[in-house]
């Protein structure tokens, strides 16, 4: 960050006062980043399943062409402070909360619309999640078919009950 600001370490320091205010401030701009590449987008869409598939889309998006070096910022962040109490893993975990909570409201937009079958939210949401985050990994590792296999998942949670 230093070189990329043209300052030293110890300027980076001074604007911050303290790492935990620095990691704040990376936190909140990953935040903005991404409800700017994922989600801000995705509302356009139809509530249901064209916005659940905006949504993923979006995200294959985010973390095919990386906005952070490592893909996903709460992939790679979330593992490193989910264990270490304080103000920075409660900025993750809000973030990771909010994007659970639309990936939910989505799914219970198209079941209640019949656009799916009925179906467990809390735990196709849980899925769809678990499957991002391990395509984010496999891409990571160059496993570029793992942008289908998320497609494919998507297609079988969002099928049409008709």
């Amino acid at each position: 960050m230093a070189a990329d600001l043209e300052l030293s370490k110890s300027g980076i320091q001074t604007l911050f006062k303290t790492k935990e205010n620095l990691q704040l401030a990376v936190a909140e701009s990953a935040r903005e980043e991404f409800t700017a590449a994922v989600i801000r987008p995705a509302l356009t869409a139809q509530p249901g399943v064209a916005r659940l598939r905006a949504l993923t889309e979006r995200w294959i998006s985010y973390v095919e062409a990386p906005l952070f070096a490592g893909g996903c910022f709460w992939a790679a962040s979330l593992p490193d402070f989910d264990s270490r109490p304080g103000k920075v893993r409660d900025a993750l975990l809000l973030h990771r909360r909010a994007w659970l909570a639309l990936l939910a409201d989505e799914l219970r937009c198209a079941v209640n619309a019949d656009e799916i079958t009925h179906l467990d939210v809390d735990l196709t949401v849980f899925q769809i999640d678990a499957m991002l985050n391990a395509a984010n990994t496999a891409l990571r590792l160059g496993e570029s078919d793992a942008v289908s296999k998320v497609r494919r998942v998507v297609d079988e949670f969002l099928a049409s009950p008709h």
